[in-house]
């Protein structure tokens, strides 16, 4: 308070004290006075937020989403393919376990901040069999509420004020405003050529003061799809290394692979937990977007500065959901594999007909996306935005503007395949029907 400020030194403030009775219940007095008979509009009450909420933008899905609900309520059959969440149920076995374990009375109470032990023992084991990566359970994994939970706090407890973050561009909206809302400043760089993203960041760190602090990096990535080699991942360490900056691997998408190819894993090349860690989840592999099940592997004293942030946020996912994750990760390879042979099949089938109605596509590797350039007859007078909306409106079709993703996604939109084969084949009819 102002009165203790004014007598105290530091020290005294904190060591002594302060009888301001008399001083606080004058004030309340004074306060009672001035608004006891003041009309209940005169004063209209101001909510002033954060700086740092007041410098996001708008966000461009509200409107679209929007929509889609008002169409929805009036009866409208609306084809999403705009979401990325998963619309497939999980496995009968995790769910069975889910129920099972929810029937004991010692579940429920607070978790671990970083997850179960066994929980955490069983990621070590993924990332042994899946990449050969050895992790200590104890100090080199943890559990979270997502993988984007995992990277948004991790970013917090890595990055403040006056701190340079490279991420990728067109960013998923979380990359970029999660450096933003730890205080830092972001670069963003074309992510589209792997090869060109390695000397853009070479360059940066040779050029700009404050160096970069930190890199994150997203493959398959979220929006474009783009992938990379294992060689990728061996000149980032070795960037890492020369210009000090850790690095960050978000790896949602990494068991949705098409066409016989493998996503590598950051954490297998030598030398890479010493710069960094890698975000997993059960939500696309295990079609478990809601369970919230997530991780944070690597480097020991970034895991535990997320722990340190966590702790002080919440207690971790509720203990029978991560009992069930186990199940999930332990036994359910195929599940997985099955997963992946049915988002290629989404892919090809919804390739396929947007190619029956004139469009040019370049079909991923991987991810549950298809980032389909718009064909510039029908951009001559309206954005990308304003295209997006002219789908929902006119062909009941949600996609997700390119824009909406920074201005490298502008003349894109992103088509996420989690639709069955019968309604993309529908939702790209409506869309032919509408253009035309």
């Amino acid at each position: 308070m102002s009165a203790t400020n004014e007598r105290f030194s530091e020290d005294e403030r904190r060591n002594e004290p302060v009888d301001i009775t008399a001083e606080a219940t004058a004030a309340l007095a004074g306060a009672r006075e001035s608004t006891d008979d003041a009309p209940d509009d005169a004063r209209p009450f101001e909510i002033n937020v954060a700086d740092r909420i007041k410098k996001l933008p708008p966000y461009l899905f509200a409107e679209l989403n929007a929509l889609k609900y008002a169409k929805r309520r009036s009866g409208a059959d609306v084809v999403d393919l705009g979401m990325g969440s998963p619309t497939d149920p999980p496995d009968q076995k995790v769910i069975d376990k889910l129920g099972e374990a929810i029937l004991n009375p010692k579940v429920h109470g607070y978790g671990a901040a970083r997850g179960i032990a066994n929980l955490r023992r069983e990621i070590a084991s993924r990332y042994l069999k899946y990449y050969g990566v050895r992790l200590n359970p104890e100090t080199e994994t943890m559990a979270t509420l997502g993988s984007k939970d995992a990277l948004s706090h991790t970013i917090l407890a890595l990055c403040g004020p006056g701190d340079l973050a490279i991420v990728p561009s067109p960013y998923f909206p979380a990359h970029l405003y999660a450096v933003m809302l730890a205080g830092g400043e972001t670069l963003a760089l074309d992510v589209r050529d792997p090869d060109r993203l390695l000397g853009e960041i070479a360059y940066a760190c040779e050029r700009f003061l404050p160096r970069p602090k930190m890199v994150l990096v997203n493959f398959p990535h979220n929006p474009t799809a783009t992938v990379v080699e294992r060689e990728f991942y061996v000149d980032l360490v070795k960037l890492a290394k020369k210009y000090g900056f850790m690095v960050l691997s978000d790896l949602a998408y990494a068991d949705i692979t098409f066409d016989g190819y493998k996503t590598p894993s950051f954490l297998s090349v030598p030398g890479a937990i010493d710069v960094g860690v890698e975000m997993t989840t059960t939500s696309k592999s295990y079609s478990m977007a809601g369970w919230r099940i997530g991780f944070c592997c690597g480097n020991s004293e970034i895991v535990r500065a997320l722990a340190t942030i966590k702790t002080y946020y919440d207690y971790g996912a509720f203990v029978p959901l991560q009992i069930a994750g186990i199940v999930a990760i332990r036994e359910l390879d195929a599940y997985v594999v099955n997963q992946a042979k049915i988002y290629e099949r989404r892919r090809d089938v919804l390739c396929d007909a947007l190619e029956r109605i004139g469009w040019e596509v370049v079909r991923p590797k991987a991810s549950m996306f298809v980032w389909q350039k718009i064909p510039e007859k029908y951009l001559k007078d309206c954005n990308t935005f304003e295209f997006a909306m002219r789908l929902l409106s006119d062909a009941n079709v949600v996609v997700s503007p390119g824009s909406a993703f920074g201005p490298l996604g502008e003349g894109y939109l992103r088509l996420a395949v989690v639709e069955n084969e019968d309604r993309l084949r529908q939702g790209v009819r409506q869309i032919g029907r509408a253009l035309n």
